[in-house]
């Protein structure tokens, strides 16, 4: 089994986000003897901006990109790559403003290619991304499971299911910004939602 995490966090030290999606791959790594672990920590190692020139590039037939356009193709391709290689896929998200971080995002639209991890027929998109598992981390400062203001749940069940990710659990360690008991609440409520979903 190949784990591929990856910390969403902006903060490169102490992220809460961070230390659940270690959490999670920890737990993974003790109930699959073998299994290997790659972290991609997006604080410390940021992917490049999704911007202008990116998708100008992708967007440019490959036999046809100039060196720079094929240079930037490439950055986004081998984080596809990297996706592509994994069995499962641990996502740290920390809440910013009802959203994720910018990193985050960075990394979703460098790795959400069509032709590449999806696809549009003529019954609409089709996930590529086959035969993989998703645990999702949320680490909030207040309590937003089950309510309008949890932007992130849909997003991430929407964004999962188009690139083809369909076994998706989601972890939820919430109020660890309200003192120090509700913090460790948090954490456990955190503890109880991995224990259901790796018990599947």
């Amino acid at each position: 089994m190949n784990i591929l995490q990856i910390n969403g966090s902006a903060r490169q030290q102490g992220a809460n986000s961070t230390l659940l999606a270690d959490r999670i791959s920890e737990r993974l790594l003790q109930e699959n003897p073998g299994a290997r672990l790659q972290v991609l920590d997006l604080a410390s190692n940021p992917v490049p901006v999704f911007d202008d020139a990116a998708i100008t590039a992708l967007f440019t037939p490959a036999d046809q990109r100039n060196a720079q356009q094929q240079a930037r193709a490439d950055q986004s391709m081998a984080l596809v790559k990297q996706l592509q290689q994994a069995d499962v896929l641990v996502l740290g998200v920390p809440m910013y403003n009802f959203g994720i971080s910018s990193q985050l995002k960075d990394w979703i639209d460098n790795v959400s290619l069509n032709q590449v991890t999806f696809r549009y027929t003529a019954n609409g998109p089709e996930g590529l991304l086959q035969n993989k598992r998703a645990l999702v981390g949320f680490a909030r400062g207040g309590l937003y499971r089950g309510t309008e203001a949890d932007t992130q749940t849909p997003y991430f069940k929407a964004w999962l299911k188009f690139v083809g990710i369909e076994d998706v659990q989601f972890v939820y360690a919430e109020g660890l910004n309200m003192g120090d008991e509700a913090n460790k609440a948090g954490f456990a409520s955190a503890e109880q939602d991995l224990a259901r979903a790796l018990a599947r």
